[in-house]
């Protein structure tokens, strides 16, 4: 795997350093070790925190490029990330504010729609990397979001829990809301919805990674937060999409913007896959007539 790891010299770009050292032994990775400086001024300084943050890379055996760029940082992660293809980009974040979508830099959400590669984003408290949370619309696109999360989780030891959150129905289908948080039921199921997060968990599992599957009811971002205050999560998953049209430019719901303005720990903007069509719908309906054939 290679990992860019984006710096400024400030103590957000600390916490992602130490992210990415967590990450980069594990996975054996090749790290990059991307410095900022917006001025001249600032470049002397930025080499003396570059060479701190690449001597904790090196205390994990991981042996860091490091490069330098001057002057704006979303343009400089741009040219950095087209000019080489990354798996993972790891960026810190700082608060701005108490409340509303500028909580976090305003910088932070540019790189995040800008590049192609998956956002790491390092921010609140984490101790250790244990407990991942996917929030999952139990779609196929989310496919590619579940791989990277269980390359990740297999490497350092984590558990995964996968997130799906539905809307609350009238009182009248209490029947069908009891049958949706029957989570075994669910997932011996062949709806659309039993069969895409049973496969997911699947997926994780082939790959040595501990999985559960919660279904909670609901507003979606205060269940998914009901959900981290409950278990006390390292890492939330979360995705953008690939805006329509010729532009790269990657769009963040407002489930990853909440999540990104109150989480207080690192949270993965995953890429998804295509929006199924047809043929993904096709897919699903043949993997619900296999699953009712006599063995």
């Amino acid at each position: 795997m290679k990992i860019l790891i984006c710096s400024d010299g400030m103590p957000a770009a600390d916490s992602a350093t130490k992210l990415g050292a967590s990450l980069a032994g594990p996975l054996r990775a090749d790290i990059t070790l991307l410095g900022i400086a917006e001025s001249a001024k600032d470049e002397t300084a930025l080499r003396e925190a570059l060479e701190k943050q690449a001597e904790w890379l090196r205390q994990k055996n991981v042996s860091p490029q490091i490069a330098i760029g001057a002057g704006d940082p979303v343009r400089q992660i741009v040219n950095e990330t087209a000019k080489a293809k990354y798996d993972l980009v790891i960026i810190g974040a700082r608060k701005t504010g108490s409340t509303g979508l500028h909580w976090r830099s305003e910088k932070t959400y540019e790189v995040i729609k800008s590049i192609s590669p998956p956002v790491l984003v390092a921010m609140g408290e984490w101790a250790q990397l244990k407990r991942f949370l996917v929030c999952t619309g139990g779609k196929e696109f989310i496919e590619e979001a579940v791989q990277l999360t269980g390359k990740l989780a297999a490497a350092v030891g984590a558990s995964v829990t996968l997130l799906h959150v539905m809307a609350e129905p009238p009182a009248i289908y209490a029947d069908l809301v009891r049958l949706e948080e029957d989570v075994t039921r669910l997932l011996e199921s062949n709806s659309e919805l039993g069969i895409n997060l049973r496969t997911q968990k699947q997926d994780l599992e082939k790959l040595g990674v501990p999985t559960e599957v919660h279904v909670r009811h609901g507003i979606v971002v205060d269940q998914v937060f009901a959900e981290v205050r409950k278990s006390n999560y390292d890492l939330i998953v979360t995705g953008s999409s690939q805006a329509r049209g010729m532009l790269r430019h990657y769009i963040m719901g407002d489930l990853t913007l909440r999540i990104l303005n109150h989480a207080n720990c690192p949270v993965l903007v995953a890429r998804a896959g295509a929006v199924p069509g047809p043929r993904s719908l096709w897919r699903s309906i043949r993997r619900a007539f296999a699953a009712n054939q006599p063995s």
